[in-house]
């Protein structure tokens, strides 16, 4: 969706048919290679999300390489997670779930949206922090992983919290906290897992990236652009409907960003023995 509703604003912006196509597979692995050995001339992006952080550790042998291949242009969108679980549990609050894990380690579950995915690293992180064990059950997407949840099938789970806003607040779900280093504008009555003692910061980003080599006067007036697109009424309303948080900046602060996502998630899934296999 962000992607839609930023590369709309683009078309009308420089006067172009921006198209967005889908090329999923591999963990989002085929897309970004497709866009890696295109011509560096602007005209062919890539839109990543956490994964393509992710991936530089997770995926042996990719077929490119993360910092030779691509280089950041612009970051657009962040969704807050929220760690919530169903109101059968009997669990409230963070300290809540340690005990749980404490008292009969390996029984509880934690749902996501598949492996390797920000949910999943995150969760295990959070093991890690409080010096938990919980099972993991990766799902194809946030939506079936949802539908278990509210079903009950597993404990706990990191998710959107636009999309976990409505069950938290017709008590179909119970909000643990956000994984937010500081109170959400969003769900700003929810204690965040920081203030609880475990500082994980979670969360669905998506940025656009392109071949390296694309000259810098391009990579700067596409970032240009996508900064002004995210400044536009429209946009801005959708992503506060949304739960979204815009994120506007130069190219040089989303190179930090993604840096600093690689990072963070070499750690986790190192320290975890994460393997896709």
């Amino acid at each position: 969706m962000v992607t839609r509703l930023i590369g709309s604003e683009l078309s009308r912006q420089l006067g172009v048919s921006v198209i967005v196509e889908n090329k999923p597979g591999a963990g989002t692995v085929i897309g970004v290679d497709y866009v890696a050995k295109q011509p560096a001339d602007g005209y062919t992006l890539v839109c990543v999300a956490n994964s393509f952080t992710a991936n530089k550790t997770l995926v042996k042998n990719l077929p490119y390489d993360t910092a030779r291949d691509l280089r950041p242009v612009a970051l657009m969108g962040l969704s807050e997670h929220v760690l919530a679980t169903h109101p059968d549990s009997g669990l409230k609050t963070l300290a809540d779930l340690k005990k749980a894990a404490s008292d009969e380690p390996g029984t509880l579950t934690y749902a996501s949206f598949g492996n390797g995915t920000s949910a999943h690293l995150s969760a295990a992180a959070l093991c890690q922090k409080l010096g938990i064990d919980m099972v993991h059950v990766p799902y194809k997407g946030q939506g079936p992983a949802l539908t278990d949840l509210l079903g009950g099938q597993v404990s706990v789970m990191f998710g959107n919290w636009s999309e976990f806003r409505a069950h938290v607040e017709r008590g179909k779900l119970v909000a643990l906290g956000m994984a937010t280093l500081q109170r959400s504008r969003f769900a700003p009555g929810i204690p965040t897992l920081a203030e609880q003692g475990a500082p994980i910061e979670s969360n669905s980003w998506q940025g656009l990236l392109a071949p390296a080599g694309t000259p810098d006067a391009i990579v700067r007036r596409i970032n240009a652009e996508v900064n002004q697109a995210l400044a536009a009424p429209n946009v801005r309303e959708v992503f506060a409907r949304g739960g979204i948080v815009e994120q506007s900046g130069s190219v040089e602060q989303f190179a930090a960003f993604v840096s600093s996502e690689t990072a963070k998630y070499a750690d986790i899934i190192q320290r975890a023995h994460i393997t896709l296999g």
